[in-house]
């Protein structure tokens, strides 16, 4: 049967046998994969009253943060966003009592970002669904083959550089 990408290389094959265009069948499939897995989490969190970004904000205070939170800077390289956008989601997740703003004790000149216990008590709720969403996107692949794309795409991302959250 295939997929799009195959269909992809099939048309430029047709009018471009000189391109080699096999780099496609995978950064084509990352990328369209991206895309729909982006929809498939959007609607999930759309069904439990929230946006990914939220998740991912609440999510990255709730692994990370401790009990002190993280300051906005080092939230805002977790995120990979603008300042600004960061300010403008914490803003929107404080009005919600999901996290809230506190002195920082080492640094009076910087504002540590925590989770309040609302915050807490959603994303400790959520994060088992979604990972039983998760699994459901992945259930074509058994476990040898989860195993080896790991893999592969660990040793993609090591080569391009992302090796850190910062």
């Amino acid at each position: 049967m295939g997929d799009a990408v195959d269909l992809i290389i099939e048309h430029w094959g047709r009018e471009r046998p000189d391109v080699d265009v096999s780099p496609m069948q995978v950064i084509g499939r990352i990328s369209r994969l991206s895309r729909v897995v982006e929809q498939d989490l959007k609607k999930f969190f759309a069904g439990h009253g929230m946006e990914f970004w939220e998740f991912d904000v609440l999510a990255t205070l709730r692994r990370s943060g401790g009990e002190t939170g993280l300051t906005a800077g080092a939230l805002n390289r977790a995120a990979m966003v603008t300042s600004g956008a960061i300010t403008n989601r914490i803003d929107r997740l404080a009005t919600k009592g999901l996290v809230e703003r506190t002195p920082d004790p080492e640094d009076r000149r910087s504002v540590r970002v925590q989770l309040t216990p609302a915050g807490r008590t959603l994303i400790d709720d959520l994060l088992p669904l979604h990972m039983a969403n998760e699994q459901r996107m992945l259930t074509t692949l058994d476990a040898a083959a989860r195993e080896q794309l790991t893999g592969l795409l660990r040793n993609l991302s090591e080569s391009l550089g992302d090796t850190s959250l910062d």
